[in-house]
């Protein structure tokens, strides 16, 4: 539960047992800052991302997390497997098992996976998507046996040139059930399906097969930013019903933590435990 006189913000919210914070939503606090303000605030899970673990050092952070009793809730980001190159490939493939290891070293069961876009001079969607169902023919024993599960996220269609080439959810699913559902699931997150009028239908497939590995939140803001990677709005700040995404995916059987990540400038140039806070009392008030 939240501090009641944390930066007078005034009565804390109610619970917050399952909301996670990605650590992109608040990029502008250091891991032990954040970390130290999750502990404080009752926040009980948190998303890393890879860079910054490898910046304060993989151990590190898996001692600060052991001193702060939490739990990472998923780890981001595996994938871009859609390289044609042998050697380009080969490379991916390896970074993919660095990081399941660092998945499995920080405690979490989930590496979400960005899957990656067409490679230069391409057009070639379905061989692209073919690509990324041979690269976890190749990853899932070895994630398994370290007990990590393989997430694919569908990014929305406008990324689907240069970062993911699945855009929906169940373009996604297609391809995870391909393998067992214990090793290969996928990410609904709000910011790159509300659009998607199949995404209702899809979220229930997901769930009858267990398949639902990582549940994140987002609103959609306009006009986008250029370049758009930093359009992820606030939440309730934009137009997607995030209480019905939520009932969605509970209905769908999902017990699982519920994240919230941002990239937006404008709350990256906020104090970051303000925007914790404040993150955490959106999260009750439009997704509870």
């Amino acid at each position: 539960m939240i501090d009641a006189t944390a930066r007078g913000t005034g009565e804390a919210p109610a619970d917050l047992s399952r909301f996670s914070i990605n650590q992109m939503t608040v990029k502008q606090l250091s891991l032990p800052e954040l970390l130290d303000g999750c502990a404080r605030l009752g926040i009980p899970g948190v998303g890393l991302w890879r860079a910054p673990v490898h910046a304060h050092g993989l151990a590190a952070v898996a001692k600060l997390l052991d001193d702060a009793d939490l739990a990472v809730t998923s780890l981001c980001r595996g994938g871009f497997f859609t390289a044609a190159d042998p050697a380009e490939r080969a490379r991916a493939l390896d970074d993919n098992r660095a990081a399941i290891d660092e998945a499995a070293a920080l405690g979490t069961d989930t590496l979400v996976l960005v899957s990656g876009g067409l490679p230069t001079g391409s057009k070639d969607l379905t061989g692209a998507r073919e690509r990324i169902a041979d690269a976890l023919h190749e990853l899932t024993s070895y994630a398994y046996e370290r007990g990590v599960r393989l997430a694919l996220e569908p990014l929305h269609p406008m990324y689907a040139a240069d970062r993911c080439a699945i855009s929906t959810l169940t373009q996604a699913l297609d391809i995870a059930e391909g393998f067992p559902s214990h090793q290969v699931g996928v990410v609904v997150d709000t910011y790159h399906v509300w659009w998607d009028d199949t995404a209702a239908a899809a979220v229930v497939r997901a769930g009858a097969a267990g398949r639902i590995h990582a549940f994140q939140l987002a609103d959609w803001t306009t006009p986008l930013p250029e370049g758009v990677l930093t359009g992820r709005g606030q939440l309730g700040d934009g137009c997607i019903d995030l209480r019905q995404w939520r009932r969605r995916v509970d209905a769908a059987g999902y017990r699982g933590p519920i994240e919230v990540e941002l990239f937006n400038d404008e709350l990256w140039a906020r104090d970051g435990m303000d925007v914790l806070i404040e993150t955490a009392r959106r999260f009750v008030e439009h997704a509870s």
